[in-house]
C-alpha cells in the first residue's frame, strides 16, 4: 500500500465513523428544520402543511444571549517573560480580533453548534493578506462544518490529543491542477481533466512537537509532505452538548425536533377540521326542493305543505380548547426549559429590582455550561493565533493601546511563556433589550425616577438622551456678596 492508498483509507475510515454516528443525516435534518422546510419528504396529500418555526426563535435567542460582542483576549507573562512582550501580543491579538471579526465567526459558530452539534475555527496563513508590513500576509479564519473535519481518535474531543486532523474541502479541478503542479508535478498524470470539483483533504500530525502536513484527493498526492512552523493543530473544536466517548456532540435542535413536530401536526389537523366542519352546512327537503338556490335575495320556491320543515341549518362543530392550550403548553415549555423565559427578556412587573436581577440570573443557568465552553473555544482560538504569531509574523509594525506604531520581533515569542485569558463584557443585543424592558417596568410602577431612568438607558434607544439629562439637571444656584466693606 503506497502513501496515498492509506491516506486515503484513514480519511474514508473517518467517513465511515461519521455514517454509523448518523451524523450525515443527523446534520441534514437539523438544518431543514431550523430553516422552517420541516415537511421535507412527507406526502401531504393536498392537506396542509403549516410551519410555526419557534424552534429557530429559541436557537437565535440562545446564540444572542450567550455571544458578545466585546471580547478581549488578553496575554499574560510566565516566568522571565516580559511586559513588553505581553503588550506585542495583545496589540496583535487586537488586530487580529477586527481582521477576521471574532464576534461574527463566534456567533456562527454558536448556531452551528446549536444546530449540527459541533463547530470548528480553522486558521491558516494568507501571504497574500495584507496587514501590518506591506505584502507581509496575515492570519485567516474560517467556519469549517463539523461534517468536514475528521479526528484520529474518535474519543478524543481534545484537539491537541489527536493523533492527526484531516480537514476535507470541495475545490476546482483546475485549481487542483494549479497545485500539483507547483507542489508535485509528477502526480499531474494522475489527475482527471474535467472542469468540476473533486474532494480535497488536508492532513495535519505531529512530530516532536512540529505540525506537519500534506494534501491530497483520490487521484495523487497534491502536495507532499511540510512543515508548517506550528506547534499546535490550527483548530478550536466546541460541541453543544458532549457525548461521551465521541469528539462528536449533541445539537440542541435534535432534542427540539420532537417538539416542533408535535406543534406542526396539531395546528395542521385543526387547520383540517376548521376546512371540513367549520362552516354551517344546509339540508333541505329534495322532495319539495328541485335545488337549493344560495344566492343574496334569491327567491327559493316551494310545493305547498309546511314551510318550517323545508330546509335547516346544521351548526358548525367547535374545536376542543384543549388543542390550543396544549399548543401553547409546547412551545412555553420548550423556551422555558432552554432559558428563553420572560424574566431573560425583562417582560415580568418586578416589584423590586433584587427579585427581577434574581430571576434573569437563575433562566441563565441552563446556557452556563455552553458559556464555560464557549470561552475555552475563544481561548484555543488566542493560543493558536498566538503559535501563528510566532511562525510566520517575524518583524512585524503593531499599534500599541498608546496610539504608538512600533516593530517587534515576533521571532522572540519561541523563548517566551504566556497564559492566554479571555475576557468577555456582557455586551450582547440580548442584555440589553432585558435592561431597556426592566428599566421600563420600574419606572412606570415609580420605583426609580425619570432621571435616573436616563442615566442608566443603553446609548441609541432616546434620541436626545444627553438634552434631557441636560434639562433635568438641576442648574447651581448663585450665591451673591451682599456683606457690606469697610
Amino acid at each position: 500500500m503506497n502513501i496515498l492508498q492509506r491516506e486515503w483509507a484513514l480519511y474514508l475510515d473517518g467517513k465511515n465513523y461519521k455514517a454509523k454516528r448518523n451524523l450525515y443525516q443527523t446534520v441534514q435534518v437539523n438544518e431543514n428544520f431550523y430553516i422552517g422546510k420541516q415537511w421535507e419528504g412527507v406526502v401531504s396529500n393536498g392537506l396542509p402543511t403549516p410551519v410555526f418555526n419557534f424552534m429557530k426563535r429559541v436557537v437565535n435567542y440562545l446564540v444572542a444571549s450567550i455571544a458578545s460582542d466585546n471580547i478581549r483576549l488578553n496575554a499574560e507573562p510566565i516566568g522571565v517573560t516580559s511586559e513588553e512582550d505581553c503588550e506585542a501580543v495583545n496589540a496583535a491579538f487586537a488586530e487580529l480580533i477586527e481582521d477576521t471579526d471574532l464576534s461574527g465567526l463566534l456567533r456562527k459558530a454558536l448556531k452551528n453548534a446549536a444546530v449540527d452539534g459541533d463547530s470548528c475555527i480553522y486558521m491558516y496563513w494568507d501571504p497574500e493578506v495584507v496587514s501590518g508590513e506591506p505584502d507581509s500576509g496575515g492570519i485567516r479564519a474560517e467556519i469549517v462544518d463539523n461534517t468536514r473535519v475528521i479526528f484520529g481518535n474518535e474519543t478524543e474531543r481534545r484537539v491537541q490529543y489527536q493523533p492527526y486532523v484531516m480537514i476535507e474541502s470541495e475545490e476546482y479541478n483546475s485549481e487542483v491542477r494549479r497545485k500539483t503542479e507547483k507542489f508535485n508535478p509528477e502526480g499531474l498524470q494522475n489527475l482527471n481533466s474535467f472542469d468540476g470539483k473533486q474532494t480535497v483533504v488536508l492532513k495535519l500530525w505531529k512530530d516532536n512537537g512540529k505540525v506537519l502536513a500534506t494534501e491530497f484527493c483520490a487521484g495523487t498526492i497534491i502536495r507532499p509532505e511540510w512543515e508548517t512552523g506550528l506547534t499546535r493543530y490550527p483548530l478550536s473544536w466546541m460541541s453543544w452538548d458532549d457525548v461521551r466517548d465521541s469528539y462528536h456532540g449533541q445539537a440542541l435542535v435534535t432534542g427540539l425536533i420532537p417538539n416542533q413536530i408535535f406543534v406542526n401536526k396539531l395546528f395542521a389537523m385543526a387547520m383540517v377540521s376548521l376546512m371540513t366542519t367549520a362552516y354551517p352546512k344546509i339540508l333541505y327537503d329534495k322532495t319539495r326542493l328541485d335545488k337549493w338556490d344560495s344566492r343574496v335575495g334569491s327567491a327559493i320556491g316551494v310545493n305547498g305543505g309546511d314551510m318550517a320543515n323545508v330546509a335547516r341549518i346544521i351548526d358548525p362543530a367547535t374545536i376542543s380548547p384543549q388543542i390550543s392550550q396544549f399548543i401553547n403548553l409546547a412551545i412555553s415549555y420548550t423556551q422555558n426549559f432552554m432559558g428563553a423565559t420572560d424574566a431573560a427578556l425583562g417582560n415580568v412587573n418586578p416589584t423590586n429590582t433584587s427579585a427581577i436581577i434574581a430571576l434573569q440570573r437563575a433562566s441563565q443557568v441552563p446556557t452556563e455550561l455552553v458559556k464555560l465552553e464557549l470561552n475555552r473555544f475563544t481561548e484555543d482560538f488566542g493560543r493558536n493565533a498566538l503559535d501563528f504569531c510566532r511562525a510566520y509574523y517575524g518583524k512585524r509594525k503593531i499599534r500599541l493601546p498608546n496610539g504608538l506604531v512600533e516593530t517587534y520581533n515576533f521571532d522572540k515569542l519561541n523563548s517566551s511563556a504566556m497564559k492566554i485569558k479571555l475576557e468577555v463584557g456582557a455586551g450582547n443585543y440580548w442584555s440589553e433589550i432585558a435592561t431597556v424592558q426592566t428599566l421600563d417596568n420600574l419606572l412606570a410602577i415609580g420605583k426609580i425616577t425619570f432621571r435616573e431612568y436616563l442615566e442608566r438607558i443603553p446609548d441609541g434607544y432616546i434620541k436626545g438622551k444627553a438634552d434631557l439629562l441636560k434639562a433635568r439637571t438641576p442648574q447651581p444656584t448663585e450665591v451673591t456678596d451682599v456683606g457690606s466693606s469697610v
